[in-house]
């Protein structure tokens, strides 16, 4: 029987920055589909992997987009107490979310998807494995950012979802990375 993993993805800017004001600095539809891809694949039909995020991230989410498609979406908050609207679980921290999800037959594998505070946690955490990081070459206004991670404990490497190569959109270059945890 494989094993759940726990990994992190997000995109950031030259400086880290992740957002500003609650929203997405960028318009990159390949890179979303991307992590859509990421996010969603399963290699069991029978299971879903488990999206986790802060509740500003849940409320960043377009409506219309929001809970995230054929995932379970986690929400983490220590200010509300009702589950909001599509969420599948609410959870007071990012330790009992894991738990969770690492016990729910149902979840095939483990994302978190933001915000600052909880991509900390998560780095920090010896359960995660992986960091998938798309790094945008480029400047932008930023309030919210991508901790630092010490690249002698996640080491950038490849898989089927990273290459070597640069990707352009929209006159902005990135790059998808992938750092596994030594």
């Amino acid at each position: 029987m494989a094993t759940k993993e726990v990994s992190l993805i997000a995109a950031s800017c030259r400086n880290n920055g992740i957002g500003f004001k609650g929203t997405l600095p960028w318009r990159l539809k390949r890179e979303m589909a991307y992590f859509t891809k990421v996010t969603s694949e399963v290699r069991d039909d029978s299971k879903r992997n488990a999206v986790i995020m802060g509740r500003k991230t849940w409320q960043a989410i377009p409506s219309k987009y929001r809970p995230l498609a054929n995932r379970i979406n986690v929400v983490l908050s220590k200010t509300i107490t009702q589950k909001p609207d599509g969420c599948d679980f609410l959870f007071a921290d990012l330790q009992q979310a894991l738990n969770s999800m690492l016990e729910n037959e149902h979840v095939e594998n483990i994302f978190i998807i933001g915000g600052e505070q909880i991509y900390r946690e998560a780095i920090a955490n010896d359960l995660c494995r992986n960091i998938f990081l798309t790094r945008i070459d480029a400047d932008y206004e930023c309030d919210a950012f991508f901790p630092q991670f010490d690249e002698n404990i996640y080491k950038q490497t490849q898989n089927t979802f990273v290459s070597a190569d640069t990707d352009e959109e929209n006159g902005v270059k990135y790059k998808l990375c992938l750092y596994a945890r030594k």
